[in-house]
């Protein structure tokens, strides 16, 4: 068995608090001890170390060449342990050059992320930010290695391992965007047509909405027919501006098509579930004091963007 096993370490304190006292009552009072525990704190020291450590003489009590060498030692030992038991410094986003890695969806990238960053950037001059695609590997391995700081966006995603952690962000009512021109679509939509209609939808690469969607249509017997599948919401929005097809997506982003493209908002049918967008970190870095502070710069994002009203 090693000397350190059977070491309790609690002695090491004691140990230099009696050599640089070299007095018993001065070192118990340094140490808020009473006489009687520090003097039986020596006896344990020197059964330990198999040496008297302090030895009266008429000059006083004086260390051994043994306690004399081994002083140094303990006073490094200590100073580590300091450093390293010391709680983390804290992130000063006005001086910090962090790099945060993101990924999100094109939602998010399109309509959200401008404003974000920018109110990021009056308060962390300094960081800089890679928005990165949420692919299955991000979610099994990104997050866990450290390689991703946060996925941001998606809705709820079953079968993520148990140490990711999920919590609500934001949520938006889902509209219908429809070609200008295209007169089989009115301003609203049944349930009726709403399925009759053909839909350009996202590939649900990333758990958005588009299985919400599917899910809901299911719940009542019914589905869809999606003629394109494509992998950003722009795409789609073009393939619907030159066709009669329609597709769901967030209001902000049929908006900011509205504006962009020969596109119109059709009010979907009654009941057609919200965006409810979810955040996603590692429990292993729950606590770290970067991505903790990233957290909480888009919660109150989502608070001051009303995303629950």
């Amino acid at each position: 068995m090693s000397a350190l096993r059977r070491f309790d370490l609690n002695l090491l304190r004691v140990f230099t608090a009696l050599m640089e006292e070299r007095h018993v009552t001065r070192a118990a009072e340094r140490l808020h001890l009473s006489q009687p525990a520090l003097s039986h704190a020596l006896r344990r020291l020197r059964e330990a170390l198999d040496d008297p450590l302090l030895v009266k003489t008429e000059a006083g009590m004086r260390p051994t060449p043994r306690a004399e060498a081994l002083l140094p030692r303990v006073r490094q030992a200590l100073a580590l342990l300091e450093t390293g038991l010391a709680p983390p410094a804290p992130f000063d986003p006005a001086t910090s050059a962090h790099h945060f890695v993101i990924a999100t969806t094109d939602y998010f990238e399109e309509v959200l992320y401008p404003a974000f960053l920018a109110g990021l950037r009056r308060r962390a001059p300094g960081i800089t930010l890679e928005i990165a695609l949420i692919t299955d590997e991000v979610l099994r391995s990104g997050l866990a290695e450290g390689r991703v700081d946060l996925v941001v966006g998606p809705e709820a995603v079953s079968g993520l391992p148990a140490e990711l952690v999920q919590r609500p962000w934001m949520g938006e009512e889902l509209v219908c965007l429809a070609a200008r021109d295209n007169a089989a679509v009115g301003e609203a939509l049944s349930l009726e047509a709403f399925v009759a209609c053909p839909q350009v939808a996202l590939a649900d690469i990333s758990g958005l909405h588009a299985g919400r969607v599917d899910t809901w249509l299911a719940s009542q017997g019914l589905s869809r027919r999606v003629i394109s599948q494509n992998l950003n919401y722009m795409a789609a929005a073009r393939i619907v501006a030159g066709s009669e097809a329609l597709m769901v997506l967030p209001r902000r982003m049929a908006e900011l098509f509205a504006g962009l493209l020969p596109v119109r908002l059709v009010t979907p049918p009654p009941g057609l579930p919200r965006l409810e967008m979810q955040l996603i970190h590692h429990g292993l870095y729950a606590n770290e004091a970067p991505q903790a502070w990233l957290r909480r710069q888009l919660l109150d994002f989502a608070g001051e963007s009303g995303a629950w009203e």
